[in-house]
């Protein structure tokens, strides 16, 4: 079994993942729906959603912005257009780039 590693996170991390758990806690609770209720529409498990809610910052990302997604959260200040016309800008950067960089072999010559 692989050892654990420990991390730390600054105290901006920290709050901010507690600032998004406890967003997401109080959306669901105004909108009624239970933590069973949310996990199953996001596909997780309910102790994954209370991990997300008390704000731990070992739950996987995607985890997370779907909850905030389905509860109503944005995410992001710009609109939705200016989000697809960034993404689309970064994929055209990007097709740019080689697939892959290898390092030319140097020829060995071992002949003693």
């Amino acid at each position: 079994m692989p050892k654990s590693v420990t991390r730390t996170y600054s105290l901006y991390s920290r709050d901010a993942a507690a600032l998004l758990g406890a967003l997401i806690r109080e959306t669901r609770t105004e909108l009624k729906l239970t933590t069973q209720e949310l996990a199953d529409r996001a596909g997780i498990s309910r102790g994954l959603l209370q991990r997300v809610e008390k704000g731990n910052l070992k739950c996987e990302i995607g985890a997370v912005f779907e909850v905030a997604t389905i509860v109503g959260i944005k995410l992001f200040d710009a609109d939705e257009t200016a989000l697809r016309k960034y993404m689309h800008q970064t994929k055209e950067k990007l097709a740019l780039l080689p697939k892959s960089v290898r390092k030319k072999c140097k020829a060995v010559h071992d002949d003693f």
